[in-house]
């Protein structure tokens, strides 16, 4: 059974549901902790590659390049490069990127606001199988 959204609230013929979906793949990457947290980063304007390096505890050189390369394919974040010693680059949200903001701001506020609840479920949870398994 394919379930397919109200009419009007996608694009004809897409599904997320639906294990061929390219919409499914583009959600995989949104739900990818590091998008989510460069696109909160980037909603204020242009930031520096570096910066966003600072910004954002944890997260590698690496990583921090090849997502910004997926968003910037994706038509997500738009690049910027100047000529300078050293080139300096920057980083922006596209008019597509910053509909995303929303979002975000509501699932990063929400995670936030529950981690205790969800802590303490995942606690009673670990305690009831640790008994259950031994």
């Amino acid at each position: 059974m394919q379930i397919h959204p109200t009419q009007g609230d996608t694009a004809p013929g897409y599904s997320v549901y639906s294990s061929h979906c390219p919409a499914r793949q583009f959600l995989e990457r949104l739900a990818d902790k590091w998008t989510i947290l460069i696109i909160g980063r980037l909603k204020s304007g242009e930031t520096r590659f570096n910066q966003l390096r600072r910004d954002i505890e944890g997260i590698t050189q690496k990583v921090l390049s090849q997502t910004l390369k997926k968003l910037e394919r994706d038509g997500l974040v738009a690049r910027r490069v100047f000529a300078t010693v050293p080139v300096t680059v920057e980083y922006s949200l596209t008019p597509v990127g910053l509909t995303l903001v929303e979002t975000f701001e509501s699932l990063a506020h929400w995670a936030e606001s529950n981690i205790e609840s969800v802590r303490l479920a995942q606690e009673q949870y670990d305690r009831l199988h640790a008994v259950t398994n031994s």
